[in-house]
């Protein structure tokens, strides 16, 4: 612990002279002399690089430079899209000692990737599928999902974990069923296993799940068979990714959208394209040997600007999935509900203090910002409530929200259930690689998938093979969860009162935990912040997050905008809407300080945050009361 303490409090130092500069100073380690010679980082170098608890990204604006000087030797790589797969995929590329940029319309995990179940699973009913349907493609994808499940967690083991499920059996049969089926999912992950499954007793399930429901459909609960999965914080893990790839070398830009491609004018292949910086509106070429599409649910839109007449790769698939109060579900233990009355899966979730729950699986339209309807949250509540002992409510909705899933088509598919989401890469347009399909789990596989494709499309020359399955992500490495004991015990949260007084307040448990999770060892920066700027207070009644976290993110994480902060860096927006809306103010307050916006700047961006919140249908967004419309 005393070693750890002293790593930390020269952590802190390095975090003060970093806020003394306003976070735009990129502090990179020695590169040996080998490096020099041969023109980029080795493996080692790099590592050490993302690892070094001094390093600082690069500025934005020095991000958007490396791009526009594209043009004077063309970057190796050019990524469309800034979700799970876009950040992997510009990690992966810049670990192999490409040049690389990265590119967003919006911001990183802006999309499908922070709507997400927040799952990191091999996939129970696909092995289901497998096994009756006989189906080796379907095992194929659980046995890859699994080892690639494993990699995530260990690569963010501050943002990931592993979660106990529970599968409530109210036959003989289903204990056997279920039971058999949780077993060889465990045999199928091998040495990839997080824990074992077993049965409890109905007994012993109602000790573990005090609300779980003894009787349900006229039958007794016999017992529950517990199985494990991973979980993870999505949107905070794509930030990690696009900062990871920014230490690494990459340049990545969100709010900057492609407007049209580079071509060739002879051959007609793609090299490069005209990007527009959404945040001051300006435009600007950026060149590239080979472009990859990572557009997820918009990767259609991108090949047509390609090429007007390409035929739809994506089928696109809505979940909805809500939030509930705590007391939904114990934390520390999921419901999972295999089948209910429709044949779909439902789920309860614990998730930073709250319950999600979810989830449809239906076809749905592509749009920026997808709203759940009314049936579909109560096709969700319906279906919880035949497995609970409390009354379930509308009111008790939190929030409530819709993804897009990008699935790849299956033109033999009767409906979305039934398309694999296993991904894919293809190359219709010269210079321009798509990847498409896939799950947040593997992510990090459709990448390296595409960085092949893409070396071999541009014939790129990498200086090493793909080493992301073994690569911590920035805040991972040597990260334990008792960092938060050294953050509670060594630091303060100085606040300002109305009145303008600063007073002292204790750093305390949840806070310190809060902080250990979301930011892994950087956390200590946020807590220096915290106590040396005033910027201690919680930003929600009732939610650990801190004002420090706003500037932090400012400095440190591309957070542009007030929705990057209330729905990616911080997940206030998703836990509920009604909290996000309160403390919305103050984290533009202090955003404006940081970016230097005027009084205007603050009004608009008050105006897009409020409209943003708008789509996600809480109790309060949705105008019920005790169940009812008004």
């Amino acid at each position: 612990m005393a070693a750890s303490a002293t790593r930390l409090r020269r952590l802190a130092s390095a975090a003060v002279a970093v806020t003394a500069c306003g976070g735009a100073v990129l502090l990179t380690p020695s590169v040996s002399s080998n490096d020099r010679a041969s023109g980029h980082p080795t493996v080692e170098s790099l590592r050490q690089i993302i690892n070094d608890p001094s390093a600082v990204v690069p500025s934005r604006t020095l991000q958007e430079s490396a791009l526009i000087s594209s043009k004077s030797g063309p970057l190796d790589i050019l990524v469309v899209g800034g979700g799970a797969t876009g950040c992997g995929v510009a990690l992966d590329a810049a670990t192999r000692g490409l040049r690389v940029g990265l590119v967003e319309r919006e911001d990183f995990s802006c999309g499908t990737s922070s709507r997400s179940t927040k799952l990191i699973h091999g996939g129970v009913r696909y092995l289901e599928k497998a096994v009756f349907g006989l189906d080796y493609g379907q095992l194929k994808l659980v046995f890859h999902a699994l080892e690639e499940r494993k990699q995530v967690i260990e690569n963010a083991p501050h943002l990931c974990h592993a979660l106990p499920c529970m599968t409530p059996c109210f036959d003989w049969f289903e204990v056997v069923y279920y039971w058999m089926g949780l077993k060889m999912y465990d045999l199928v992950a091998g040495r990839r296993l997080l824990h074992f499954s077993r049965y409890y007793s109905a007994q012993e399930s109602v000790e573990l799940f005090p609300t779980l429901a003894r009787k349900g459909k006229g039958r007794s609960l016999r017992g529950t068979v517990v199985y494990y999965d991973g979980q993870m914080n999505d949107s905070r893990l794509n930030v990690g990714l696009a900062c990871t790839a920014a230490l690494a070398g990459a340049a990545v830009l969100n709010h900057a959208e492609v407007v049209s491609f580079l071509k060739d004018e002879g051959t007609q292949r793609i090299i490069g394209a005209r990007i527009r910086d959404n945040l001051s509106g300006q435009e600007f070429d950026a060149y590239a040997k080979v472009v990859v599409n990572a557009a997820g649910p918009f990767c259609d839109s991108v090949r047509k600007m390609a090429n007007k007449d390409a035929l739809p790769m994506i089928c696109p698939s809505s979940g909805v999935h809500i939030v509930l109060p705590d007391y939904y579900s114990p934390d520390g233990m999921g419901l999972i509900v295999p089948k209910t009355k429709d044949g779909r899966v439902v789920f309860m979730l614990p998730w930073l203090g709250r319950t999600i729950a979810g989830t449809t699986d239906s076809s749905t339209s592509i749009t920026p910002l997808p709203e759940p309807n009314e049936n579909e949250i109560q096709f969700i509540l319906d279906a919880i409530c035949d497995y609970l002992n409390i009354k379930v409510r509308r009111t008790d909705v939190l929030s409530a929200w819709s993804g897009i899933r990008p699935l790849a088509v299956d033109p033999n598919a009767k409906n979305t259930e039934s398309i694999s989401r296993d991904h894919v890469v293809s190359e219709e347009y010269p210079g321009l690689v798509t990847i498409t399909g896939g799950k947040w789990t593997t992510y990090r596989s459709m990448a390296e998938d595409a960085v092949n494709a893409a070396i071999k499309s541009g014939k790129l020359s990498a200086s090493n093979e793909c080493i992301t399955s073994n690569l911590r992500l920035i805040g991972g490495d040597g990260w334990e969860p008792s960092l938060f004991t050294v953050l509670a015990q060594q630091y303060v949260r100085m606040k300002k009162s109305d009145g303008g007084k600063v007073v002292p307040g204790v750093m305390d448990t949840a806070a310190a935990k809060h902080l250990s999770h979301a930011y892994g060892t950087l956390a200590e920066r946020v807590a220096t912040i915290a106590q040396n700027e005033n910027l201690g207070k919680r930003l929600a009644h009732g939610y650990p997050y801190l004002e420090a976290e706003v500037a932090y993110c400012a400095r440190n994480e591309y957070c542009e905008s007030a929705v990057d902060f209330i729905a990616r860096r911080s997940r206030l927006a998703f836990l509920d809407t009604d909290a996000a809306s309160h403390a919305l103010p103050r984290i533009i307050e202090i955003l404006a300080t940081e970016h230097n916006w005027d009084k205007s700047r603050q009004k608009e961006e008050m105006q897009k945050a409020k409209e943003f919140l708008e789509t996600f249908k809480s109790s309060k967004n949705a105008h019920f009361h005790d169940g009812k419309r008004q």
